[in-house]
């Protein structure tokens, strides 16, 4: 008997100890549902559809935690809209998802708990069994010990540590292949299916899509509007100036120059525009320094003391770089403009976890917090940027602050 084995049957007990646990807890979940299910069919009764799946689901996803080993099972669930219509709710009662979820509930509410009892209770057996001869002959004549026979002698009682014996290594047997078997069988009830995950990526796919081309659109817009406003205002004023200076020197040749040298300032600021606008399509710092430098920048830039943590990011693809640059920029802008904070803290690091590398960009601040996103803002702005790469934003900033955003840019390699 080697250590790893002892370690293993001592993981396969803790597990099945809390699967115990959980699966009482799905029993009740189950009861729950059973007297809710009724309400489903009058009317009205549709709108405790998102209030059952959305719990469902995060509970569905705590045992798939405790079931994956080492690579994540993936849930594959359609996302819930924040104002679900009866088509919606329909929908979301009668999924694959949900009719998955429901078949894994009732068996980890009715079958999980009793198989794990009655594996736990094996090593409590043996030990009892063999403390038998120690206390038999303190039971009454009428009501013996059983342990699992009758031990109403000494003769009886001598037996009693052979069966401790058996159920001992019926434990060492039965708990780590019950374990196993609860286990796959989870995991294969909890895994969704290769439609519904060639589904849900061609969802995840159509909703990205969507996304760069959103960011595309606002892109664009944003260029088409600094350069109509600045730069080619500018060169307006540059040609008009010129004109003037031209009919100077014809009418009064000691005006032109003034007028020329107004031409010339013109200019620069119309070179400078134009600089700033290609700055802003794609930093040439990125390409020259790379990402930590050119977010190191942009902290140094800001009007509110930022500290800057990157010392987990790794190096990844120039448009996740770009996108991570444009996000950080956004954030510390709105910091600047909207927070009144003290202070942030910028942290960007490389998360290798998943199967696929991302990278993991939070802005926390200590400002009155209250941020919230509306359309053409600057956080809507960031979300279009994290969908295009299939990634997420989560912002919390309740009145009062503080103000925590958090978003995951899929690297995609």
């Amino acid at each position: 008997m080697s250590g790893a084995s002892v370690r293993r049957w001592w993981r396969a007990l803790r597990w099945l100890a809390v699967e115990l646990g959980a699966g009482l807890g799905s029993f009740l979940f189950l009861f729950v549902c059973l007297v809710i299910s009724p309400l489903l069919v009058l009317s009205g009764g549709w709108l405790l559809v998102p209030v059952v799946v959305v719990p469902l689901r995060r509970w569905a996803d705590l045992a798939r935690e405790r079931t994956a080993r080492r690579v994540p099972i993936e849930s594959a669930y359609s996302p819930i809209p924040p104002s679900p219509s009866f088509a919606d709710r329909l929908r979301l009662a009668f999924s694959r998802s949900t009719g998955r979820d429901l078949v894994w509930l009732l068996g980890h509410g009715t079958i999980a708990p009793l198989a794990s009892l009655l594996s736990i209770a094996l090593p409590f057996a043996a030990v009892n069994a063999l403390l038998v001869p120690a206390y038999w002959y303190l039971a009454p004549a009428d009501d013996p010990i059983s342990s699992p026979f009758p031990v109403t002698s000494w003769g009886a009682a001598a037996w009693s540590p052979l069966v401790a014996i058996g159920y001992a290594l019926l434990a060492w047997w039965v708990i780590p292949g019950v374990a196993f078997v609860l286990r796959r069988a989870q995991a294969r009830i909890l895994s969704p299916s290769h439609k519904a995950r060639l589904a849900a990526r061609v969802t995840a796919l159509t909703a990205s899509r969507a996304a760069a081309l959103d960011a595309q659109s606002a892109e664009l817009r944003r260029i088409e509007r600094d350069l109509h406003d600045g730069a080619q205002n500018r060169l307006v004023n540059v040609v008009m100036m010129l004109g003037i200076a031209e009919r100077s020197l014809e009418t009064n040749p000691d005006d032109a120059l003034p007028q020329l040298q107004r031409a010339q300032e013109m200019a620069m600021d119309a070179l400078s525009g134009l600089r700033t606008a290609v700055h802003d399509i794609y930093p040439p710092i990125l390409d020259e320094l790379g990402l930590e430098c050119a977010l190191a920048a942009v902290a140094g830039r800001s009007a509110v003391p930022c500290s800057l943590d990157t010392s987990s990011l790794r190096r990844v693809p120039a448009a996740v770089e770009s996108a991570a640059y444009f996000v950080v920029a956004e954030a510390v802008t709105n910091l600047n403009k909207y927070s009144r904070a003290t202070r942030a803290l910028i942290s960007v690091e490389s998360d290798t976890s998943a199967m696929v590398e991302s990278v993991r960009i939070v802005v926390e601040d200590d400002g009155v917090g209250g941020a919230h996103e509306r359309p053409g803002g600057g956080i809507a702005g960031i979300r279009r940027r994290a969908e295009a790469f299939e990634g997420t934003l989560q912002l919390t900033s309740p009145q009062g602050g503080p103000t925590n955003m958090r978003v995951e840019l899929p690297c995609g390699w």
